[in-house]
């Protein structure tokens, strides 16, 4: 990985890696995919250890708090005092977790492996995030949803794990995906040669040539930030609902097997991935804002049609969120980054931090309501989020504050 740039050439005009985005992305898959084993087998959890939906919504909880407060943090650290190999360091939290579930024999231990998950996923984020901006060549929107790409392919592959090997050969199974985390630190540990003798270089002389950017407004930043939170929310909470519980409604609702209800989870995480990509691309183009605004508010009309839809059309209703649900996050985390210039590292560990928090958070709150209103009444419930995406259009608009800011020079 370290000899993937030629280094007779000017490392800022040396433009998009993507030997080292495809690196990164496919860490990327590795390490959600072994993240999404854990809302995979709660129908199995929940069989096996009597569990309530309020005790599967704390398991996640723990997961997701973990895996969300340490993020801003990890990147506030890194923007000050980078650390490349950190990266291939995190995954002995992955292999941890997976080994505690494996041999967990009680509710605590599932908490205990969760929140091991949950480190893994923490420290690997913000830094990943940071590798592909360096590895971008000014194709933000772009690098991050191969990025993000990565991660959504990941988290659809891991039910179908579920359904084929952990269905199968039990709990136990789980340790076998530990192994997988050799592989991804044997590629982190290359990527963080190439940060450390490039990446940082790179980053540097891009924003040295590039065109200088007009400082953003204080209330720019004041305004744009808890406008995205709150769009990270809404759309969060409802993938929440469906990465914890789709699988219920299903079984419930239409009465299919638990290996059916993944398959179809997994089609709706296979959306996902897709609009991850689409979003990305287009962000580049026509606009993150427009990106973000069209994204969320978007899926309101299916999500509201969704709870009263039969077996087919939940399935094609679940692609269609998917797509336009998924679309939105690189434009977001693009969109935070540009609001605060010189602090990457920080703007990503918040927004990736406060998307899991908020799935964490959810997926307790929802599991409670689940048990007092039925797994239907949450997703009814749920599709109205989607509205929030109104405050899209109160986002600032960037594009015209640096053409004014250029025009006044």
């Amino acid at each position: 990985m370290s000899t993937l740039i030629d280094d007779s050439l000017p490392t800022a005009r040396q433009g998009t890696v993507f030997a080292v985005i495809f690196a990164i992305s496919f860490c990327h898959l590795l390490n959600d995919m072994m993240q999404s084993l854990l809302p995979a087998i709660y129908p199995n959890l929940k069989a096996g250890y009597h569990l309530t939906f309020a005790q599967l919504g704390w398991i996640s909880l723990a997961y997701q708090l973990t895996a969300s407060l340490l993020q801003p943090l990890v990147g506030f650290l890194a923007d000050r005092r980078p650390a490349p190999f950190s990266l291939p360091a995190g995954t002995l939290f992955t292999a941890t977790g997976l080994l505690i579930l494996s041999a967990a024999h009680s509710y605590w231990a599932l908490i205990a492996g969760s929140c091991c998950l949950g480190l893994g996923s923490s420290v690997f984020h913000p830094e990943a995030s940071r590798v592909a901006r360096m590895a971008a060549g000014g194709r933000n929107s772009l690098a991050q949803s191969i990025f993000q790409l990565g991660g959504n392919v990941g988290s659809a592959i891991g039910p179908l794990c579920a359904a084929v090997i952990v269905v199968r050969w039990g709990q136990s199974s789980m340790a076998a995906f530990a192994l997988l985390t050799l592989l991804s630190a044997a590629v982190l540990w290359n990527v963080g040669l190439w940060y450390k003798h490039h990446g940082l270089s790179r980053l540097k002389l891009a924003r040295s040539a590039a065109k200088p950017h007009p400082p953003v407004p204080r209330a720019y930043v004041m305004r744009g930030l808890p406008i995205l939170l709150v769009l990270i929310f809404s759309k969060y909470i409802y993938i929440s609902s469906i990465t914890n519980y789709y699988t219920f409604h299903l079984i419930e609702r239409f009465g299919v097997s638990v290996v059916s209800a993944q398959l179809h989870l997994f089609v709706f995480l296979g959306g996902l991935a897709l609009g991850t990509m689409l979003g990305g691309y287009w962000g580049d183009r026509v606009g993150r804002k427009t990106i973000i605004w069209i994204s969320i508010l978007g899926a309101a009309p299916f999500t509201l049609m969704l709870p009263f839809a039969n077996l087919f059309w939940t399935e094609v209703l679940s692609v269609i969120i998917g797509l336009l649900m998924a679309s939105a996050f690189p434009a977001i985390v693009v969109f935070g980054q540009e609001l605060l210039p010189g602090h990457i590292g920080t703007a990503s560990g918040l927004l990736f931090g406060f998307s899991f928090g908020m799935a964490g958070l959810g997926a307790a709150a929802l599991g409670y309501v689940a048990d007092h209103q039925g797994i239907g009444f949450i997703f009814q419930l749920c599709a109205f989020l989607p509205l929030l995406g109104l405050l899209a259009a109160w986002l600032p608009d960037l594009r015209a504050h640096e053409r004014l800011a250029n025009s006044s020079r």
